[in-house]
Formats: structure tokens, sequence, C-alpha cells
């Protein structure tokens, strides 16, 4: 590793390997390379003058690319995409003359971009889903175990630490469904020229309309796509970038949300992020155990939806049928959103599957807000019993009012049962009010929930997905 020289984070700490080549240099030259190969072979099929022989020597040397004699050439000539042109025809002298035949730079530039850009949200997908398994599990596991939930991160209703799961779970499951559909309508660019018009290729094909427009179908087949672009300018529309940009900010959101609920389940002991045996969580408070993955999760996604804006505004911005000032932006925006969005997934699979769980302490927790969440039902048992509701209400304001001073002002216990057992009004033991003082009496529909959404939201779309290999995650830094 060079060490005199800036290198991006999200390669060196973050990103995992795979989706680091997807967006490599020598993923997008070998990439250049099929789409000649498949711009040749269309063209062949279609009556112009390409032999299998010079088919054939540009399979020969499809992945063996000779880069000094490319780069050597662009100092030249300073033109990427004919630097390597003449690269490849340097090794394939029989084909060299019908390489790139009518094509412009974008026909590999674009195309490729797509290609890796289809294959990276797939490689998302994949991570989406190991997510999903992890926090299925963990739902299952503690479907039924009650917690005290937060509104507005003040204690309201409890209801269980598996229900609380399936809310990062629906907001995944709600990704994955965006990011289907994005890949369900991948298309290419094609081989539309200069402004999109195919007037080179109408020319070579002598003005058939038909063969043009098969050209397009036979190049999409052979890379795998059912389809081009109908319409482009020289481009696709960079309304693609912004779309893809787009679904990564929204999984960025999701894991952030997620992410911010551990960090201050942390703080309150209930939950914690996986911590190694000789993790060391500050330099001089050697007894603290900070949340330093999921804290990473949230500043990765921070940047994750600043960027997507980025797409969006050079999307607002394109003149015509092209201009340039894409260029720069996109080789930096879309890569490093994939490679910030590939880190999340890691660590939140890391954390998901990692969670520590006391449930001692979220016991503890609740019980000391349950009294008051409880003062309806023991309300409702004293005018079964022929109390007068106004009375019961009044008396339980002014008790619960006492009780919350001696807890805020005092530092003291909740002593709001032992008032109401000592107030004849209510006619009730403290022992009965213990029984009445049971957590999953009031987690309402909660364990049901869980098991419903797992069976009937989370099952199917893991199903779908059963051949995803799980995949080991490993954490850097």
């Amino acid at each position: 590793m060079a060490r005199d020289v800036y290198e991006s984070p999200l390669s060196a700490r973050y990103a995992g390997r795979e989706m680091q080549y997807l967006f490599s240099p020598d993923m997008k030259f070998r990439t250049w390379r099929r789409l000649w190969i498949a711009l040749a072979e269309a063209e062949m099929e279609l009556g112009l003058p390409v032999t299998q022989e010079q088919i054939d020597e540009l399979k020969a040397h499809a992945e063996d690319i000779n880069y000094e004699v490319a780069q050597e050439r662009e100092k030249a000539v300073r033109h990427d995409v004919m630097s390597h042109v003449y690269a490849y025809g340097q090794q394939c002298p029989k084909a060299a003359g019908i390489i790139h035949l009518g094509a412009t730079s974008c026909y590999v530039g674009d195309n490729t971009d797509v290609i890796v850009m289809t294959q990276a949200l797939a490689l998302i997908r994949d991570k989406l889903v190991r997510v999903l398994r992890v926090l299925a599990k963990f739902a299952e596991e503690y479907k039924s175990l009650p917690t005290l939930a937060f509104t507005h991160f003040q204690p309201a209703q409890p209801t269980t630490v598996g229900k609380r799961a399936t809310l990062w779970m629906q907001d995944l499951l709600m990704d994955l469904e965006d990011v289907e559909y994005q890949l369900g309508k991948a298309k290419l660019l094609g081989s539309k020229g200069t402004t999109g018009t195919q007037a080179s290729f109408l020319e070579l094909f002598e003005g058939d309309h038909e063969k043009v427009k098969e050209l397009d179908r036979k190049i999409a087949g052979k890379l795998g796509y059912k389809a081009c672009f109908a319409v482009s300018g020289q481009t696709y529309s960079r309304k693609l970038d912004s779309q893809m940009l787009s679904i990564l900010s929204g999984i960025a959101q999701s894991a952030a949300k997620f992410s911010n609920d551990i960090r201050l389940l942390q703080h309150l002991k209930e939950v914690e992020e996986p911590f190694e045996k000789g993790q060391i969580g500050s330099s001089a408070m050697a007894y603290k155990r900070n949340p330093m993955r999921s804290e990473r999760i949230a500043s990765l996604a921070r940047y994750v939806v600043a960027d997507a804006l980025n797409p969006a505004m050079t999307m607002a911005a394109q003149w015509f049928e092209r201009t340039l000032d894409d260029s720069a932006n996109k080789r930096v925006s879309i890569p490093e959103a994939f490679l910030a969005v590939d880190g999340i997934l890691d660590l939140y699979a890391n954390v998901a599957d990692g969670l520590v769980v006391y449930p001692k302490v979220i016991e503890q927790r609740l019980m000391k807000e349950l009294p008051f969440m409880a003062t309806e039902n023991i309300m409702m048992d004293a005018v079964k019993r022929g109390g007068d509701r106004q009375q019961l209400h009044e008396a339980i304001r002014v008790h619960s009012m006492a009780a919350a001073k001696v807890i805020k002002e005092e530092g003291g216990e909740n002593d709001l049962l032992e008032r109401i057992a000592k107030d004849p009004l209510f006619g009730v033991t403290l022992e009965e009010l213990g029984d009445i003082l049971q957590p999953a009496k009031y987690v309402g529909r909660a364990p049901q929930q869980t098991e419903d959404f797992l069976r009937e939201a989370v099952a199917p779309a893991l199903e779908k997905y059963r051949d995803v290999p799980d995949g080991a995650v490993e954490i850097t830094v």
C-alpha cells in the first residue's frame, strides 16, 4: 500500500473486495472488450463484413489486456477509448479494422456503467437478504420478551424486543422491493451513436432500419439484458444514476435508523452491539464500551444520503443530447455510494448477528414505568367492583403525581402501587396489584404481529433468495 498518496477509506477500511472489483479499472476494461465482441458478433450476424476468424481473435484476447500499450497510446492521443481500441488491435491484427465499428465512446463507457451498476446493485440485494436473515432469527428469538417502548424517546406502552426488530426489517423489505424493481427494469444503452439517432449504423446497414433495431436487441441479449433504452441522446439518461443512488440512499437511511436505535439501547444498557474480548472502547476511560460499529453505520449513511444529491443535480443540469459536466462527478459519486453502502451492510450484518440482549435490565426499566401504564386496568377492575370511575380517576391522578414527584425530585423508587393499595377507594391489596402488573399483559399483539410478519412478509421474500450464501463478514478496524 502506498503511504504517500491519498487512498479512499471506502477501499482501505469499509467496502468489501467484491464491490471494489466491480468499480475497478480491470472490470471496466474487460467489460469494454466484452462489448466490442458483442458489437462485432451482432454486426456479423446482420451481414456486415465481419468474419468469424476476427471474432475468434477478439475472444482469444478478451481477458489479457495489454495495459502498458494502452497507457502509452493515451499519452499520445489523450483519449482512453481510442487508446484501448488501439491496444486491442495490436493483439488482434486481423480484427483491428472492425473493433468499435460504427460506435461512439459512450457505447463502451455508458453500457459498462450500466453493467457495473446492475451487478453492484445485485450484490447489494444479496447483502440485504443476509441482513434480513440475521434479523429474522433475532426477532423470532425475542418476539415475546416485553420491553419498554418509546415515543419521542419518552416511555410509552410496552412492546417486545422482537417486535422492535420487525420495524428495522420492514424498512429493509421496502428497500429490497426498490432494488428488485430497479433490477427488473435494467436496460443497456445499446449502440445509439453521437446524438442518439443511430445515423452511423443506418449508413452501415444501407438504410435498413430493422437491422439497426435488431443490432440493439442482439447486443442486449449477448450481455444478458432483455432490452436497450428505446431512445437516448449520446448517453443513457442520467435519470438512471439518480434512481440508483436514490435506492442506495434509502438503504443508508434504514441502516442509520437501526444504528441509532442500537446506540440508544446501548446507552440504556438493554442491548449492545458486539464487543470483542480485546477491543478498546476509549483511550482514556478503560471501562467504556462505545457502540463504534453502529456509529460507523450512521456516519457512512450520512455520507450516502448527501452523496445521492450528486446525480440528481447532474441529471437536472444535462443539456440537450449530452454535456460532459456529468463525467468527473459520476466517476466519484456513483462508485463511492456503492462502496459505502456495501460497507454499511457488512457492518449491519455484523452488528445484528452479534447483538447482546440483557433481559434483566430490560425488565427493571419496564417495571419502573409499568405501574403508570397499568393504572387504566387497575381503575377498570375497581369499577367492576362497584367503584365510581370519576372518583377513581381523580385518585389515580393524585397518586401518580405524588409518585412521579418522589422519582424525579427525591430520586426514590416508584411507589404508586403502594399508594393505591393503601387507598380504600380501590379495595385492592399490593399482592393483587402485583398480579395485574405482568408485562406480557401490556404488549398487545406484539408477539403475534412478529410471528405474522416473519411468516407472511419476511419468509416469502427470503425464499426467493434461498440460494444466496450467508457469507462471512469481516470488519476492518
